[in-house]
Formats: C-alpha cells, sequence, structure tokens
C-alpha cells in the first residue's frame, strides 16, 4: 500500500529542471531524514502517511490508511497543492528573498496515478460499499431473479462484496437491488463522488428526467422551435414550429424544461426541450462556461473580504517603529539577524522601481490632496450578498405594516387593504425580496409590533382568509408561501407543503413573479423529497431544477433547496452531465456561503476548483471560476497553514470589484506562514516566504495610487530585509518609504528618516546616515520634542563615531543622555550611558566604559522588565563582560556573561544565546580556561544551531565539541568525542562539505584508535580518503594519507601501519602533485620509523631518499636533519666510515659562527658522538682526541661544567 511521490524542481521559461536548486533541494531532504519531524507533520497535513524521505532519488514513500486520506490527497494533488507545499518546505529564505527565482520556479510532483487507484480500490474493497459504473457497451442480460438488469454506463452502489463472481449492488437510477457480475464494474468513481453519493443518498432512484451529455455547453440567446406545441397546463409556453424563442437565464443540455419567452406572442413559460434547437444560441464562453458574468462577481469572495480591512490594520501595525521615541543601542537591532545571504541575486529583486512610481511620478503626487490618498480597500469594499445577487434596482423604502390584533377589528376587510393591496400586485417589485430570502427578513422589514411569530401567523393566516374572499389571487399565492415558510422554520414540514401547495393550485399566473415562481418549486420538492413522496416529486422535479439551474442570480428562499440540490447534484453525477454538475455545485457553495455554514462547504468549493480546472477547461489560462481565494480562507479557517499559504499563493487576484485584493493575499500568506514557523505575527519576524506577495501588494497599491498603503508595505520591506540580514535591500524600501511619507504628513516623514538614518548605520554608511540627522535636527529646531531630539541626537553620534569622530560623537551622546533626564525616560538614559560605554570601550578606556556600563546596567534594573528591554540588557552585559576582562576582572566577566545568557533563556531569544554562548565558549577557552564549562555550553550552542536550522554551523560546533570531549582524555569522554564526531559527520555528507566530511571521517578513524577498536580503525581512515580521491580533490587525499599515517606513527600500537599510508598512499600522490617537500617529510617519517621498528635496511633506504630530496629542496635545516638521519642509520646498520662522513655532512651544514645555544649544543654533541664513534669503533686515537677537543670548545662556549667534565674524562682515557 506504498506509493512514491516524485519531485522535480523546474524553470517555468525553459521548462526544464533547474539542477541547482534541485540538488538544494536534496541537500534539504538529506537534512531531514534525521529528524522528518516536519516532513511528518505536512504529509500529515495533505492527508497522507510518510513511510520514509528517499532523498537521493528525490521521492517521498506514502501510504494510506483510510478512503478520506486518499481522496483528500488525490484533490490537493489535482489542485497543485502538494507541489507548492513541498516548495514551503524544501527551500530557504535566500530562495524567497530572490523573487525573480522564485516566481520562475515550481516544483512538480508526480505519482502513480494507477497505482494510487489500486490502493484506493483496495481501500473500497475493504469497506465493500462503493459506487461504480458497468463497464461501457455492456449489455447484461437478467439471468435470474436476483440478478440485476445492468445498462450501458449504469451507476451502481455496491453494498457487498464477497468471494463469488457477482456482487450485491443498486442501480441509482432505478433503485433495484439483485446481484452485479464483478467483470461488469470496471469503473470505480473518483473519491468525491463516493463520498457524496453515500452521505447523500435518496430513499428512492432518481427522476430519470435528466440526461447525461457530451460536448454541448451551457448556452444563451435564441432558439428556434422545431415543431409546434401547446402546454398541457398554464405555466407550459405555447408555440409554432420556427418561432424565435429567447431564453430566460440558460439552456442547460441534459434538462428537459427550460424557461423562455416567445418572441412572436410576448408569453413566457417553461419550454420542452425536444421540441427546439438550440444551434442559434451562444455558449457562455471559456471564462464563463457555467455561470453568468454577474455571478462571477464577488460572491465566493464575500468572506474573504471581510478579512480585507484586517490585514491592512496588521500591516500597519509591522510598519509601524517606535524609533522617535526610543533609542538605538550602537549595532544592536533585536529584530535583525544578520546571518550570511549573498544578496547580489536578492538586490537585482529589491531594485524593481518598475514596482512604484518614479521620483518624479512620487512627488508629482504632492499635489494631490490628503483625501485623495485612499486606500485601495475604500475602492474594493466587500460587496453585501443581495448587491451581488440581485440586478440594481433604484432606491427604495419596504413598506411597515404593523400589526395589532387587539384592536377588535380584525374583521373589518379595510384593515387588511394595504397589506393585500401590496401583495397582489402581478410582477415582482423590490419589495419582495425580503419575503423571498431565506433570511426571513420580512420579520423585521415588513411587519412589526407583534409580540411573537404566533401572533403574525394568525395575522396572515386572517389576511390570506380575506384575500380568498376578495379574489386577489396573487396576494392569496403570497400569504400561502410566507405561511409555509414560517411552518419551514419551526420544523412543521407537513403544515408547510399544505400552505405551499395551495399557493400552487391558486397561481395562474406565475412568471411576472419568477423568483416567487422559483420558490414555491424549490422548497414544496424539497419538502416532497425529505417526506419521501416519490410520484409527486417525480411530477415537479423537472420544472423545479430548470427554475433552479437556468436562472442565475435568483436568490435562495431557504435553507431546505439545499435537500433539493443535493439530488439535483446526486442525478448530474448519476447521468454524467458535468456542465449541470459545474453549476449546482456552484449554487450548492454559494447557499452554503449564505448560510454561514464554513465547514461544510469545503469539499463541494475543492471539488468545484477541481471540475473548473480540469474538466471544463483543461487547455485554457483563464478559468470560469477561481475559487482559491475562498479555499484559502477555509483552509486557514480549519488551521492547516501549509494547504493554505498554498492555495493563497496559487490564486491570483482577478481585479473585479470586490475580489480579495493583493493585500489580502499578502496578509493571508504572512499569517499563515507564521503559524507554520510556530510563533506569532510580530515586526520582529517578517517572513522571507512573504516577500514576492509584498511587491506585488506594493505594486496594486502603486497603480491604485495609494500612498499610504505604498509607504506601509515599503516600511515592512524594508524591515523584512533588514531581518533577513540584506541590508542594501532594506536601505533601498526605507528609502521609497520615507519619500512617500513626505506625501502623507510631518510625523510621518520623520519616523521613516529616522529609521532610513538607522538602517544606513547598520549597513556601515555613516556618512549618509549622518546627513540624515543633521538635517533632522534642523528641523526639530525650535520645537519642544524633547525626546525626538534626543533620539536624533544618540543616532548621530554613532554615525559621528563611525567616521571616526569620536570627542563629536561622545559630545552627542550625552546631549542624548541630558533629553532623556529631561523627559525623565529611564529607558534612553540606559541606552545612551551603554552607547558612552562602548564608545570607550573601543578605544581602550576600559576604566570609564566599566563605569558608564555598570551605570547603565542600574538603570535597566530600575525598569520593569519587557523582552525588549532584556534583550538590550543582554548587549550592554556582553560589552560590561569585556570590559571587565580588559581589566582583569576575570570572574566579575564571567558573571556578567552568564548573567547575559539567563536574561536571553527566559524570554527563549535564540539570537541572543547565540552571541552570549560564542563569548562564553570563547571565555572559557581562552580567558579563563575550564574544559567542563567549555564544553557545556558548547553543548547549548548546539542545541542553538538546531533551533535555527543553520545546519553548517551545527557541524562546526559538533566538531568543536568532539576536540573538547577529546582533551578530557578519559574513556567515556572519548565516547562521547567520537558521538560529535559522527553527528558532524551526518552534516557534512548532507552539505556535501567534502573536505569537512573527509575530517570527520578521518578524525572518527583517530577515535577508534585511541579506543584500541582497530577493526574499525582502517575502515574510516579509507573512507576519509575515498571521499576526497571520489571529488578528485588530490591534495586532500595525500593529506589524509599522511594524517591517517601520523595516527599510527605517534601511537603506540601497530605502529607498522603507518607504512602503507605513507608509502603506499601519500608519496604516490606528492610525486604526482610535485610536492617535493611534502615527500621529504614523509621519507623522513617513513626512515624514522623503520629506525623504531628496528628495520634498519629499510630505514637505510628511506633515509637516503630523504637525503637526495633534501639537497633538491635547497633547504639547509632539512638537508641538515636528512643527513643527520641517515648517519643514524648507518652507525645501526654498522657503516661507522658512512656514518662518520654524514655527520661531518650535517656539521659542515651549520654556519661558520655559532648563532645561538641551542647550535653550541648541537656541535658538542655531535663531536661527542664523533669522538666516540672513532675511538670504539674505528679504533681511531687521533681523530677521536680531534673530535673530542671540537666538543670541548662547544661545550666551554655553553658554559657547561658537567658536560666540559665528561669530556675531559673521555680526552684523559686516550692513551
Amino acid at each position: 500500500k506504498e506509493i512514491s511521490l516524485f519531485f522535480s524542481v523546474e524553470s517555468r521559461s525553459s521548462q526544464r529542471c533547474n539542477s541547482q536548486l534541485q540538488e538544494a533541494a536534496r541537500k534539504k531532504l538529506w537534512a531531514l531524514e534525521s529528524d522528518d519531524r516536519g516532513v511528518c507533520a505536512l504529509f500529515k497535513e495533505l492527508s497522507a502517511r510518510l513511510v520514509c524521505i528517499k532523498a537521493q532519488e528525490d521521492r517521498f514513500l506514502l501510504t494510506f490508511k483510510t478512503l478520506e486520506e486518499v481522496w483528500k490527497f488525490s484533490t490537493y494533488l489535482t489542485l497543485g497543492y502538494v507541489g507548492s507545499c513541498l516548495e514551503q518546505l524544501l527551500f530557504d529564505k535566500e530562495y524567497w528573498l530572490n523573487c525573480a527565482v522564485m516566481e520562475d520556479t515550481e516544483v512538480r510532483v508526480t505519482v502513480d496515478e494507477d497505482h494510487l487507484a489500486t490502493i484506493y480500490m483496495g481501500l473500497l474493497l475493504q469497506e465493500g460499499n462503493f459506487f461504480s459504473r458497468a463497464v461501457a457497451d455492456v449489455w447484461q442480460k437478467q439471468e435470474g431473479e436476483e440478478d440485476l438488469q445492468l445498462t450501458n454506463n449504469d451507476l451502481i452502489h455496491v453494498k457487498n462484496v464477497g468471494k463469488e463472481s457477482k456482487w450485491e449492488g443498486v442501480s441509482v437510477l432505478t433503485n433495484q437491488r439483485g446481484l452485479v457480475p464483478v467483470t461488469a464494474l470496471e469503473q470505480i468513481l473518483h473519491p468525491f463522488y463516493q463520498w457524496f453519493l453515500k452521505t447523500h443518498a435518496v430513499s428512492f432512484g432518481i427522476s430519470q428526467e435528466i440526461s447525461g451529455t457530451t460536448s454541448q455547453p451551457i448556452v444563451k440567446g435564441r432558439c428556434i422551435a422545431t415543431e409546434d406545441h401547446r402546454g398541457a397546463a398554464w405555466d407550459e409556453l405555447s408555440f409554432s414550429k420556427g418561432d424565435s424563442i429567447e431564453v430566460i437565464g440558460f439552456f442547460v443540455p441534459g434538462l428537459p424544461w427550460f424557461v423562455g419567452k416567445s418572441l412572436s406572442s410576448g408569453n413566457i413559460g417553461f419550454v420542452p426541450v425536444q421540441h427546439i434547437s438550440p444551434e442559434t444560441c451562444e455558449p457562455l464562453g471559456k471564462s464563463l462556461v457555467f455561470l453568468s458574468e454577474e455571478e462571477k462577481s464577488p460572491l465566493l469572495y464575500t468572506l474573504c473580504n471581510s478579512g480585507e480591512q484586517h490585514f491592512i490594520t496588521l500591516l500597519s501595525d509591522l510598519a509601524h517603529t517606535d524609533i522617535t521615541s526610543v533609542y538605538r543601542l550602537d549595532g544592536f537591532e533585536p529584530t535583525a539577524m544578520f546571518l550570511e545571504v549573498p544578496s547580489k541575486a536578492v538586490l537585482h529583486d529589491c531594485k524593481d522601481i518598475q514596482l512604484l512610481q518614479s521620483w518624479e511620478e512620487i512627488n508629482g503626487l504632492a499635489t494631490t490632496s490628503t483625501s485623495e490618498l485612499s486606500s485601495p480597500e475604500s475602492d474594493s469594499a466587500p460587496a453585501r450578498v443581495e448587491d451581488v445577487l440581485l440586478e440594481k434596482l433604484d432606491d427604495f423604502d419596504d413598506p411597515k405594516f404593523f400589526i395589532d390584533l387587539n384592536a377588535g377589528h380584525m374583521e373589518d376587510a379595510d384593515v387588511f387593504d394595504p397589506i393585500l393591496t401590496f401583495l397582489n400586485q402581478d410582477s415582482y417589485v423590490p419589495g419582495f425580496q425580503s419575503l423571498y430570502d431565506h433570511n426571513f427578513s420580512f420579520l423585521s422589514s415588513i411587519f412589526c409590533g407583534f409580540s411573537d411569530e404566533d401572533e403574525l401567523v394568525l395575522y396572515l393566516e386572517t389576511s390570506r382568509n380575506w384575500a380568498k374572499r376578495t379574489h386577489s389571487v396573487w396576494a392569496h399565492v403570497r400569504l400561502c408561501f410566507l405561511l409555509g415558510k414560517l411552518c419551514i422554520k419551526k420544523v412543521k414540514l407537513s403544515q408547510a407543503r399544505v400552505y405551499f401547495e395551495e399557493a400552487m393550485s391558486t397561481l395562474d399566473r406565475g412568471f411576472g413573479d419568477l423568483p416567487l415562481l422559483a420558490a414555491l418549486h424549490v422548497n414544496l420538492a424539497s419538502i416532497y423529497l425529505k417526506q419521501n413522496m416519490r410520484h409527486k416529486f417525480s411530477s415537479l422535479v423537472g420544472k423545479t431544477v430548470a427554475l433552479l439551474v437556468c436562472l442565475p442570480g435568483r436568490s435562495f428562499s431557504s435553507e431546505n433547496e439545499l435537500e433539493f440540490m443535493m439530488y439535483v447534484l446526486r442525478e448530474a453525477i448519476a447521468v454524467g452531465n458535468t456542465p449541470l454538475e459545474a453549476r449546482v455545485c456552484f449554487l450548492i457553495v454559494k447557499l452554503f456561503l449564505q448560510l454561514g455554514k464554513t465547514d461544510e462547504v469545503l469539499p463541494f468549493t475543492e471539488h468545484l476548483q477541481c471540475l473548473t480546472t480540469t474538466l471544463l477547461s483543461p487547455d485554457t489560462s483563464s478559468v470560469p471560476l477561481d475559487a482559491t481565494p475562498m479555499l484559502s480562507y477555509l483552509y486557514d479557517k480549519k488551521y492547516l497553514p501549509n494547504i493554505a499559504l498554498a492555495s493563497a499563493r496559487s490564486s491570483v487576484p482577478s481585479g473585479i470589484m470586490g475580489a480579495p485584493t493583493p493585500i489580502w493575499r499578502a496578509g493571508l500568506i504572512l499569517e499563515n506562514t507564521s503559524k507554520l514557523l510556530g510563533s506569532q505575527l510580530e515586526r520582529s519576524s517578517i517572513p522571507a516566504l512573504a516577500c514576492y506577495y509584498l511587491k506585488q501588494a506594493l505594486h496594486f497599491s502603486c497603480e491604485s495610487r495609494a500612498v499610504p498603503t505604498q509607504r506601509t508595505l515599503c516600511a515592512i520591506l524594508s524591515r523584512m530585509y533588514l531581518q533577513h540580514g540584506v541590508l542594501d535591500g532594506a536601505v533601498h524600501y526605507a528609502a521609497m518609504a520615507a519619500t512617500l511619507n513626505r506625501l502623507v504628513g510631518e510625523e510621518e516623514a520623520f519616523e521613516s528618516s529616522l529609521s532610513l538614518g538607522w538602517i544606513y548605520l547598520l549597513n556601515s554608511q555613516p556618512g549618509p546616515a549622518a546627513t540624515i540627522m543633521w538635517q533632522l535636527l534642523h528641523s526639530l529646531h525650535g520645537t519642544e520634542s524633547m525626546t525626538q531630539e534626543g533620539a536624533v541626537h544618540n543616532l548621530l553620534a554613532i554615525a559621528l563615531k563611525g567616521e571616526g569622530q569620536v570627542q563629536k560623537a561622545a559630545e552627542n551622546y550625552i546631549w542624548a543622555l541630558h533629553k532623556a533626564r529631561e523627559t525623565g525616560n529611564k529607558r534612553n538614559q540606559a541606552i545612551a550611558l551603554a552607547n558612552l560605554g562602548q564608545l570607550s570601550l573601543s578605544h581602550g578606556a576600559s576604566q570609564l566604559s566599566e563605569l558608564y556600563l555598570l551605570q547603565s546596567t542600574q538603570q535597566y534594573a530600575e525598569l520593569q522588565g519587557s523582552e525588549d528591554l532584556e534583550m538590550e540588557l543582554v548587549w550592554v552585559l556582553l560589552w560590561l563582560a569585556q570590559a571587565m576582562v580588559n581589566r582583569q576582572k576575570v570572574e566579575d566577566g564571567r558573571l556578567c556573561y552568564e548573567l547575559a545568557l539567563l536574561f536571553a533563556l527566559k524570554w527563549h531569544n535564540v539570537m541572543s544565546q547565540l552571541h552570549v554562548t560564542e563569548s562564553l565558549c570563547h571565555f572559557y577557552r581562552k580567558v579563563s580556561p575550564s574544559l567542563q564549562a567549555c564544553i557545556a555550553y558548547h553543548e547549548h550552542w548546539v542545541s542553538l544551531a538546531q533551533q535555527l536550522h543553520d545546519r553548517e554551523m551545527e557541524g562546526n560546533v559538533w566538531q568543536t565539541l568532539s576536540q573538547l570531549y577529546q582533551a578530557l582524555g578519559t574513556s567515556e569522554a572519548l565516547r562521547q568525542s567520537l558521538d560529535c564526531t559522527k553527528q558532524s559527520l551526518r552534516i557534512f555528507i548532507d552539505l556535501e562539505e567534502i573536505v569537512k566530511a573527509a575530517e570527520a571521517w578521518l578524525q572518527a578513524g583517530r577515535l577508534y584508535y585511541l579506543l584500541q577498536e582497530d577493526e574499525l580503525v582502517e575502515m574510516y581512515f579509507q573512507a576519509a580518503i575515498q571521499t576526497a580521491l571520489k571529488s578528485k580533490n588530490f591534495s586532500l587525499a595525500m593529506d589524509l594519507y599522511e594524517k591517517a599515517g601520523d595516527t599510527f606513527f605517534n601511537g603506540s600500537q601497530n605502529r607498522d601501519r603507518a607504512v602503507q599510508f605513507y608509502r603506499e598512499g601519500a608519496v604516490p600522490l606528492a610525486r604526482k602533485l610535485k610536492a617535493i617537500k611534502t615527500e621529504l617529510r614523509l621519507f623522513n617519517k617513513l626512515a624514522e620509523l623503520q629506525i623504531g621498528l628496528q628495520g634498519y635496511e629499510k630505514a637505510l633506504e628511506f633515509a637516503m631518499l630523504a637525503a637526495r630530496l633534501s639537497i633538491r629542496v635547497g633547504d639547509q635545516l632539512q638537508e641538515q636533519v636528512a643527513f643527520h638521519r641517515l648517519a643514524t642509520v648507518y652507525y645501526l646498520l654498522h657503516m661507522y666510515e658512512m656514518a662518520e662522513d654524514c655527520y661531518l655532512k650535517t656539521l659542515a651544514l651549520c654556519p661558520p659562527l655559532l648563532q645561538c645555544s641551542g647550535e653550541a649544543l648541537y656541535y658538542c654533541k655531535v663531536y661527542y658522538h664523533l669522538g666516540n664513534l672513532a675511538l670504539h669503533k674505528l679504533k681511531n686515537e687521533q681523530d677521536a682526541a680531534a673530535y673530542f677537543l671540537l666538543a670541548l670548545a662547544a661545550a666551554t662556549e655553553l658554559g657547561g661544567q658537567e658536560l666540559q667534565g665528561l669530556i675531559r674524562t673521555k680526552l684523559r682515557d686516550i692513551p
């Protein structure tokens, strides 16, 4: 039951795979393989169950346990949400900030649809209750009494799956039960149909008045009668062959009737479809298909638009800043991450001036009055449903009828004349709308004065009796309808049916009021359906469907209409009439929305979107109805943030009046992205994913010339780029906001200019910042805005410090401090003091710095601790700790660091914790060394990197942590070191960091060597080397061979195994790379190793090679070392003359004049050794005496009395 979901990252423009992004997505998947909780949560939301991730194959393995899971997942797949959700999962902020790449990229997903169908079929068989069509062209004759008679394409409800060749089933068309051959049931219905047909069953078969259709569209216009027809009832239109008949509303293929008007007689009535030819009619068009132009307006957007103002308020809140009232700490922006982001491609997107008017255009707007600078929402306020569903009508006042049952004149006909006159009009008037709608609005708009509905019923009953007496037919019918509606409200269906039937029997000319005729038919048919009155229902259903489906813009009269619409949808599915199915599904969605039943509407809205995008308009970019905004709203309400986000991103604002705008879309995307990140949407957390959509909203506000909205969006974009470390982008949009704010007001202009200056400072541009601050100071001259003036002085001081004007910077900080003291603002006093302390610290005045910073800390201690305040305090404590350490107050510095970490932990502020933890790790490694403390803080650093999802940082910290554990030296610590190394290894492999991964393999091998697990050592060493060789990094491979050999060379066991790494691995690569110095070093190590292993013959070979190479290198010291080692090998091989020559060679390579005591000691030892060699091995007393005398001279130079005595003793012993 498992199925593979493959994904590919493709470029829309080239229609090819984007290999770079595909590789980036694969790397992210590798990282997610070790912690797949996020992927599991995503697929759970998509109604699938993750089995495993196959990152190398670009696929996920999924499974399903229920029918609903398959249904929902296949729906999301059809709507394109699965690919969008994966895009949201797999890409980081750099991708979302690069709008050009993001817009051109699509994540396409593929599954084996046959396999998915097989899984679904298996679940259906397991349940044993499903719907299927008989195989086309199969005509099954009845073989026995229990067999079901099948027809072509018959829809069968399989009730019981047995093991035999026949299953028990019921025909949906006829409601007959019997046995069905398994071979005849091959076409399983779509999951939506399975769900719908099961949950909306009827107790009798379908009417069979509706027929299927193949390619015939819904049409409108005029048609021609093909036969004479005389209406059998008053409501049927009579016409002659050749008459031209105008279609009222729509002509829906497959329906038996439509409403038409004879152009010759002017009469209106039901027209039988079989007597006309629709060839002269015109289709609704590709952009309509099953609805009118009026219906395409904001019907589905009513709920969405209720949130438009909410999102505008949200954006305004996000754009707000406290920079005019709160000072800023030098270099500290708590909302900014300042992580490395390559900004060239990103900034190519930032500077898309096309999105905004040119500077000239913006400045031209300054002449526009403020009242004209309206927000786009004022132009696109959501229309009321009545405005959408009804044609625009002239203003009117509904008549009011006061009901007084205690007046004692209920038998007076004159009392009822007003109501009878109003209701007896023979055509529809606007005042009747409240009588017919589903909200029962007539209870308050038409009638008043009654204490309860029973009084109203009595009044309407009396009015009905008077209508009968006076033969007021229209009033009689409408009063019966109202009484029937009130009975429905009290769920008295039988009584309601009596009133509706009375109205229908009384009505003999109803087409003057089509809404009334339609409401009567639909309500009566719904009651027949509920009460299982099959024959009455069948006689009414054909014409009722025509009134329900063919009249666009008709108002719904009651919730009961849903029952009938469900029946019609069931019949449309049964006969395969797709246009009718889409039309009825649209009406169901519309009524559900008007009733406020957002939970029930979702599956129908999804199905409607699937129909419009796949069945009705597969080859056109223009779909009849884009329901994605509505779906986004519904998914948001059901707390499905991934799907809501995918739906909102796929929606394209239509520009229709009342439709959701790009501002609505941007707001919804911001909110749902924050839900995915598990945080509240705040000014400090604007997600990068919203970048493109914020720019689209900005483009929209530019087109509508809504300057306030433009500057709001520019401020948000600036803040977003600042938070994600793209400071150039932040400057760009801050500059735009500042220019736009000049058109709004002085206060807004001041705030945006100050913000721009601050961002310049954060971007290391003190010059432009200082210019802005001087201008702002000049503008404040003569005002009493002390807080604002202090804020400007503070930022000006930071700018002057950046320009190297330390004295002026200090003066402005002091001015800022004075302003804060004058206003009594302790927070600003604390910040000004801290900035003075930091200025002193940066120029070496640690004592003065400590003084200012301590005062700042005391001020913060007196303030009520909020997150913003205590994050500032964290920064101040870091400065204070540094000042303490500089003054050798190590213990005080430690307390400051750890207190800073406590505040960061208190507020779960990850970025602040990261800064403090880095400082503490440095403190315990360099300032006050403590391995245990250093390990503890590095472990916390790892957890912070995991929270930030920074895999590279995590890998590096694991690597450092491994080294710290290794330094402890215990067996347990070595095990922990090994675990850390393996963690870093996994990460570096995932990130394809070849060098770091190879080093991690090597480190793991070294640790296994220390743990004496020899069988694993070489395996890990070889893995490291192969990693380098596969990437053709031969230099790295050579280095790894040597380091692997060094492990054995410097160790105490298996030292001989170093030879294969040196001789067979590193040396050939050194020769290939012509790395002579490396080759020399290797042969020196090989010679030394063989000496230690007493393999003197091999040692001689390696020592001679080293000596030759040392001459080629041209380094006297290297040559001296090589010949000294060669002399040692000759000596060990008892080749004393050769040893003597080599020792003399090493001495000849020494400088003629002794440079240091070390050289004198070397001379002394070598000559002493030569003296012993000559005396005892070569038996040459003369040479021996000469060597000892030279050794004595060197010892005399050193001044070592003991050494001189030893040499003199040797000289005395010579005969």
